[in-house]
């Protein structure tokens, strides 16, 4: 019995195990807008038996589902055969809603790579494929990139070459700039995904202040020589532009209102590098394409426009208004009474926060809305009121009056820092400056502000900075002090009388509030 089992044992055959191979899983970065914010995306692919397929999991929008059929289309078109594999592509985290079509590359170049592991934890990839396999840039390109940057996410990234005219304004990233898959993919493959780091270069005029560059324009598209007479209005108007200050306009049609906001745009402070991205990363968001030149956006909304395109909004994705296309720059309101009581109300939280909260079902979007705000109005309905030209006669009631004025709210008004009556113009009136004069004059106080340290200018100065920098001599104490008790000013109210004074100090080269500048600012308070 045990030699016949001994002579089984001896027939049985010894089967070895074939070494499991280690599965291939590469991985590269890729980003996704949530509102204006960048989220990073991690993007993965497996090669597994079974039927073969190509699948993309995580959130993905239908642009990215598309993107199966551009990619089988580029890959085939340049001489890539597909495994008899199951694809599956990986977005993570898987939580997150994504969406555009620069998932392309990405997707393509994983797959390329399905017999060859590469380490690049850090390298982003972004770009849209043709379906030759050319590489396209996109809009959400240079909003996703300029937000990753700020956050200190990315250091090198694979970009279209197209998008390089844009994308060469953002300093501190490797850009690795391709036209075609194939290129993309040999430089995967050999790994050599140097470039050098872009450094922000813009050619303009621009004041240097403690190593900083600040840059500005001196084309004027309409000069303030065509505005006749309005001696105080222009002279507000330039505080305003030197501290980036709301300024309230009112007088009777035609004294000059509109042309003078039309020309402030010209005259107001420099940017910085931070400024210009942010100006030109809201103009992408919006479908524009920039021009990146140093002149701080202007927006002058129609007054039947709704709340939801000042503010932003939209039923799924929000999307930005004009409040936000003017950050860093001016927005108008012309004929401000007649702008609807929702749209005048909502504009506290921007005057107050600079910044714009949208809230919907799917999402809540927060946007930068930092402006200078200006506005201008008739003194009533038929715009004669102030008028002492016998031949314009006020055809308005008192109650139509009363009712015209009193569109605009006390908490509305009260975060405004200069109000002016404007004069009817004559024709004796005279022009007395320039818009080059005015800039210049800018310019000068915008120094000031900046070699005292201030992160803000003057009229977006927050309550610990007013007390840093707005100091007082004894006179101009007593006059605020004797102001304060007189009018019954609220705080908010001194602090921004604090802020025109300290604009005002800049212009005329005081070092402290002088008691001419606190007289000067006192008398561009509003009159209730």
């Amino acid at each position: 019995m045990n030699a016949k089992q001994n002579n089984v044992e001896k027939k049985q055959i010894k089967i070895k195990q074939k070494p499991k191979e280690d599965a291939i899983v590469n991985r590269v970065l890729c980003a996704t807008l949530e509102g204006v914010n960048a989220q990073v995306v991690e993007v993965e692919a497996t090669f597994t038996k079974g039927l073969p397929g190509f699948t993309v999991v995580g959130l993905a929008s239908s642009d990215i589902q598309e993107a199966k059929e551009r990619v089988k289309s580029a890959l085939l078109t340049n001489d890539f055969v597909f495994p008899p594999l199951k694809i599956t592509i990986g977005l993570a985290p898987s939580e997150l809603k994504k969406s555009g079509s620069h998932f392309d590359l990405p997707i393509a170049l994983l797959i390329a790579m399905n017999k060859k592991a590469f380490d690049e934890p850090q390298l982003y990839v972004f770009g849209e494929l043709g379906l030759d396999g050319r590489i396209k840039s996109s809009s959400m390109l240079f909003p996703l990139i300029l937000s990753l940057k700020q956050q200190g996410r990315i250091k090198k990234a694979i970009v279209p070459k197209e998008a390089m005219e844009s994308l060469r304004h953002i300093s501190g990233v490797t850009f690795i700039p391709v036209e075609t898959l194939s290129e993309a993919i040999g430089l995967m493959q050999n790994g050599r995904l140097e470039a050098e780091t872009t450094e922000f270069a813009y050619r303009a005029q621009y004041v240097e202040v403690a190593g900083v560059p600040y840059y500005y324009d001196t084309a004027y598209t309409a000069d303030f020589s065509d505005v006749k007479g309005q001696m105080v209005a222009k002279r507000a108007a330039l505080i305003a532009a030197a501290g980036m200050h709301n300024l309230f306009m009112e007088g009777n049609p035609g004294c000059g209102k509109s042309m003078i906001a039309k020309r402030l745009c010209d005259i107001l402070p420099p940017v910085s590098e931070t400024e210009l991205l942010g100006i030109a990363k809201h103009q992408f968001l919006d479908g524009q394409t920039p021009t990146f030149a140093p002149k701080r956006p202007f927006r002058s909304p129609h007054h039947t426009a709704t709340s939801a395109s000042i503010f932003g909004g939209g039923s799924g994705t929000a999307k930005i208004g004009e409040v936000a296309l003017a950050h860093h720059g001016m927005l108008f309101f012309d004929e401000v009474p007649h702008f609807s009581k929702q749209v005048l109300e909502a504009m506290r939280e921007p005057l107050q926060d600079r910044r714009v909260l949208i809230s919907r079902v799917n999402a809540k979007v927060e946007y930068e809305a930092d402006i200078m705000f200006v506005a201008a109005q008739n003194p009533c309905p038929c715009g004669n009121l102030l008028s002492k030209n016998p031949a314009k006669v006020c055809r308005c009631s008192e109650a139509e009056i009363k009712r015209y004025q009193n569109k605009l709210s006390d908490p509305f008004l009260d975060r405004i820092d200069l109000f002016v009556v404007m004069q009817e113009v004559t024709q004796d009136d005279k022009s007395d400056v320039t818009s080059k004069a005015m800039h210049k004059a800018v310019l000068k106080a915008f120094i000031r502000q900046k070699e005292r340290g201030q992160l803000h200018l003057n009229g977006k100065l927050n309550e610990e900075e007013i007390e840093a920098y707005c100091i007082l001599n004894s006179d101009a104490q007593k006059i605020l002090q004797s102001a304060v008790e007189k009018f019954a000013l609220s705080h908010r109210s001194i602090g921004s009388i604090k802020k025109v004074a300290r604009t005002i100090a800049d212009i005329e080269g005081h070092e402290q509030i002088e008691k001419r500048d606190m007289l000067e600012a006192l008398s561009y308070r509003r009159r209730k």
